[in-house]
């Protein structure tokens, strides 16, 4: 028996790190830096030469609403259903009797959604009074560089320049 050898430079992912080069224009909003690309792109810039850099990243919750046991329960209704609509799909792949189909999904989906509502009120019971609101996390950067290549940056400012006027 071989014992396998190291990994090969091509099967090795590349680990992150932050691009090199001069800064074309930092935005203040992701989706201008993102329009900035397009515009680039269109004027047949070579686009993967860059690359947008979030600076200064945080942490952002948005709070999306006060949690209740109806609440609780409807979000957990609805996962379950999904959850349910999945599994009657499976039985409809692999089920050779196809004439009570509806029957299967129908099924399928009300026990999915009762177990999910079930699991979700007592999971909430549980921790009540810990987190009684529901929320989003984001991260979110407070400016984004356009970052290319020292050659290749006074054509960047060129073509954005003309776009802008």
């Amino acid at each position: 028996m071989s014992t396998p050898g190291p990994l090969r430079p091509s099967r090795v992912p590349p680990m992150p790190e932050i691009p090199k080069g001069e800064i074309v224009s930092t935005y203040d909003r992701y989706e201008h830096a993102k329009h900035a690309v397009d515009v680039l792109a269109r004027a047949s810039f070579p686009v993967q030469q860059i690359s947008i850099v979030g600076n200064d990243v945080r942490s952002v919750e948005r709070v999306t609403g006060r949690l209740t046991y109806g609440r609780v329960a409807l979000m957990g209704a609805l996962s379950g259903a999904y959850l349910g609509l999945f599994l009657g799909l499976l039985l409809f792949i692999f089920q050779p009797d196809n004439a009570a189909i509806l029957g299967v999904f129908v099924s399928a989906v009300v026990i999915g959604a009762g177990f999910g509502m079930l699991f979700g009120v007592l999971s909430y019971a549980m921790n009540r009074n810990r987190r009684d609101f529901s929320s989003v996390m984001q991260m979110v950067a407070t400016r984004y560089d356009l970052v290319t290549e020292p050659e290749l940056v006074q054509q960047a400012r060129q073509i954005l320049t003309a776009s802008t006027q």
